[in-house]
């Protein structure tokens, strides 16, 4: 007799246990796949750091014929460049600037003494020194400019420059599609847990919309749970990224390979990272949710 009664507690106990696991399990799910968005969005940012740190090292460098050293005219072509689109900054160097800055690349006393008597006969030329606001117009520029007349010859580095910085774009651009990917997985992976506890609620459901309960009301607590899902679901990848940045960073000095390729200082970026990973478990949560119970109650009318 005492079975007969407790048999309702036990199926519904079961039915508890039975959903807390699907949830435990999809809110791991959910960690596993914002631990991978997270260092996504890790090496987007930082990639897009480095491409940033790449464009401003490299600039056009534009060697002045030597018929037009005149102040004018040099004036003319510095004008000329600045007027191109997309030019950022134009910098002048005289011969004398250049032939010293070719000395000072010697550490050699001995070598630098050698090439002291050419300074009297200075072979270098005239130059101009042209920041670009995008690295990816380097090559268009750097044509712009050869057309200007009195320009002798134009250097950015060559098409190896243009190639590296485009990679980078590449590269970044790969990785905020694979976090998006990421995110439309965990999406489904919350709908299937959400859609799993409908069907062991089916009979709550039918009682609610039986008593004229509306869609909306019916709909919020699923809704919730699969925010919760996912807030919960983003409280490991948050430290991984809190600490396992910091870490990295200190490691490193900042740096990667060389100065060349600086990091993201750690604050505020990993606040930002750790925020962006909690919106995107919480929403794709809600998403999920939202549009398992849609269809649910729209095939049950």
């Amino acid at each position: 007799m005492f079975g007969k009664l407790f048999r309702p507690l036990k199926e519904g106990f079961k039915g508890v246990t039975r959903h807390s696991a699907m949830s435990i399990s999809s809110a791991l799910s959910v960690t596993i796949t914002l631990i991978i968005i997270s260092l996504f969005m890790v090496f987007s940012v930082n990639v897009k750091q480095f491409t940033k740190g790449l464009e401003q090292s490299v600039q056009i460098a534009v060697m002045i014929d030597y018929d037009y050293e005149a102040a004018e005219q040099e004036d003319a072509i510095g004008l000329a460049i600045k007027n191109i689109p997309g030019v950022k900054d134009v910098t002048y160097s005289s011969k004398e600037d250049e032939f010293q800055f070719y000395l000072d690349s010697f550490e050699d006393e001995k070598t630098k003494e050698a090439f002291k008597p050419f300074e009297d006969d200075n072979p270098m030329r005239d130059a101009f020194y042209v920041d670009v606001e995008d690295g990816s117009m380097l090559e268009s520029i750097s044509n712009s400019i050869s057309s200007i007349e009195g320009v002798d010859a134009v250097n950015f580095g060559g098409s190896s420059a243009v190639m590296l910085m485009s990679a980078m774009r590449t590269v970044r651009t790969g990785g905020f599609i694979i976090a998006v990917a990421l995110s439309i997985l965990t999406i489904f992976l919350i709908q299937n847990t959400i859609k799993l506890t409908i069907y062991a609620r089916a009979d709550e459901i039918a009682i609610m919309r039986n008593v004229g309960a509306k869609n909306g009301f019916i709909r919020s607590p699923f809704v919730i749970e699969g925010m919760l899902i996912g807030a919960l679901g983003s409280i490991i990848p948050i430290l991984c990224t809190v600490y396992g940045y910091r870490y990295f960073y200190e490691a490193t000095g900042g740096y990667v390979i060389s100065k060349m390729f600086p990091l993201m200082p750690c604050d505020p970026f990993v606040k930002e990272v750790s925020l962006a990973v909690l919106l995107t478990g919480i929403l794709v949560g809600l998403i999920g949710s939202y549009f398992s119970v849609t269809k649910y109650l729209r095939w049950r009318r």
